[in-house]
């Protein structure tokens, strides 16, 4: 069995003022990378071992990798890939957008037609919402962005099983990682996915199953240690192109 445990990159300068970010990008802020960090020595003080790293391409994943790999700071070298399937949604003319601008006036488009209260929508309904509002053209309707998100996670995991690997690590963002969860489990679309939080999702025998939404556990844990002081050039990571 493999273990995925799946992590929202900590908190951004673009997510401290409201702005959909998209496949923009933004840095962490001193409090986010904060959060990683003590998230990093929450999951080393938890006794886990790592086989691999991935994360998306995107500058916001790669910083909190490297923030947490400074605090777990690995035995063992850790392979560490990118996969740029696992991005944010692209909002497309949306991006950078305030979210009350952004996300505002999804509930008076036709995805939202069926539905009586907006609140119930699914990531379905918010998808083909941003595809219909999305002026540029450059936005994903819902099946192309279900098959990414889903295909570039599957890849993942079964890459780390044909590897004999148990355990991997995992950095994403939060609407991604929210569809996914989605699609392996329609019952977590209401678990919230906070910036550093720990989603897992277990791979067995072809099956996926979501153990956990979200948990911040880890990261209360590892604020009550002490730091861990590292040089970035020392870290026990290898990157594969």
């Amino acid at each position: 069995m493999v273990r995925m445990y799946l992590i929202r990159h900590g908190k951004t300068r673009f997510n401290t003022i409201g702005r959909a970010q998209g496949w923009c990008d933004s840095p962490l802020t001193a409090a986010g990378k904060e959060r990683v960090r003590a998230l990093g020595r929450g999951l080393k003080a938890a006794g886990l071992k790592f086989d691999a790293a991935y994360s998306s391409d995107m500058g916001r994943t790669i910083e909190t990798m490297t923030d947490i790999m400074m605090e777990f700071q690995p035995e063992n070298e850790i392979e560490y890939r990118r996969d740029e399937r696992i991005r944010e949604w692209c909002f497309g003319s949306m991006d950078g957008a305030f979210d009350s601008e952004a996300f505002g006036v999804l509930p008076r488009t036709s995805a939202f037609d069926h539905l009586g209260d907006p609140e119930q929508a699914t990531y379905k309904d918010l998808a083909n919402a941003i595809y219909e509002v999305d002026t540029a053209g450059w936005s994903e309707n819902y099946e192309d962005l279900a098959n990414r998100v889903h295909g570039g996670f599957m890849d993942i995991l079964k890459q780390a099983e044909a590897a004999g690997h148990e355990n991997i690590i995992v950095v994403s963002h939060g609407m991604t990682i929210g569809l996914f969860l989605w699609l392996v489990d329609n019952e977590s679309r209401n678990n919230q996915i906070l910036n550093a939080s720990v989603s897992i999702v277990d791979f067995k025998a072809g099956k996926l199953s979501v153990d956990r939404h979200g948990d911040t556990s880890y990261i209360d844990r590892g604020l009550e240690l002490p730091p861990n002081e590292i040089e970035k050039e020392k870290l026990n990571i290898k990157m594969i192109l």
